[in-house]
């Protein structure tokens, strides 16, 4: 097994500053000072959100719940097992949704598990296509990661759409595979592979560090 580059262990409370810089946006590490926007944004598209992600808790929007997701988000850069981006439009630098890689295996798999949200009013309007770009670019390039996975609702044409422009590939069916909005669900399985994206690739910007 070849030697990894590993960006854990470099910091302790925060994770470092990382910048991945797109044509349209950028992605970077959320910090305390985007709680207002990350909590309006939210909150404005609870209705359009809920269906497709892990149920609400009553203060999901709320100052201590958004420290309890960084504390966490923290650890995980830390210990090389997640790695969490908030969007951010290039023009004004506002808040689009978020991206990251969770659940990182290394060993024998070299791979992470893909998720993101998008504001309901930014919703299909490419944003999440050339964030996901960037995040292939960091999860190949700089994790060296053989594999990244994803999981949709059957249901969730947007997603599932995103994800084929985005060079994935379906690869199953999962009965009952994810508590969603409190109920065990369905899901279809996608994946891309490293020497899949080394072969479709496009220029997506570069990583500031």
């Amino acid at each position: 097994m070849p030697d990894v580059p590993r960006l854990a262990g470099f910091f302790a409370v925060q994770p470092p500053f990382v910048r991945l810089e797109g044509g349209r946006v950028h992605l970077r590490p959320p910090d305390r000072s985007d709680w207002p926007a990350w909590s309006e944004l939210r909150a404005s598209s609870r209705a359009f959100l809920q269906p497709w992600e892990p149920a609400w808790s009553d203060d999901a929007v709320g100052k201590a719940a958004f420290r309890r997701r960084l504390a966490r988000y923290a650890l995980d850069w830390r210990d090389d097992e997640g790695y969490a981006f908030f969007l951010f439009d290039n023009i004004d630098g506002e808040l689009l949704g978020g991206i990251g890689l969770s659940n990182v295996r290394r060993g024998v798999a070299e791979t992470a598990s893909l998720g993101y949200w998008t504001g309901q009013r930014f919703a299909r309007k490419g944003f999440m296509t050339e964030a996901l770009r960037l995040m292939l670019v960091f999860a190949f390039e700089r994790l060296r990661l053989h594999r990244v996975e994803a999981a949709c609702l059957p249901t969730n044409a947007p997603s599932r759409g995103l994800l084929v422009k985005s060079g994935f590939r379906e690869e199953g069916y999962a009965r009952k595979y994810l508590c969603i909005d409190g109920i065990w669900q369905d899901h279809v399985l996608y994946a891309q592979l490293r020497e899949e994206w080394l072969a479709g690739r496009m220029p997506t910007g570069g990583i500031e560090a």
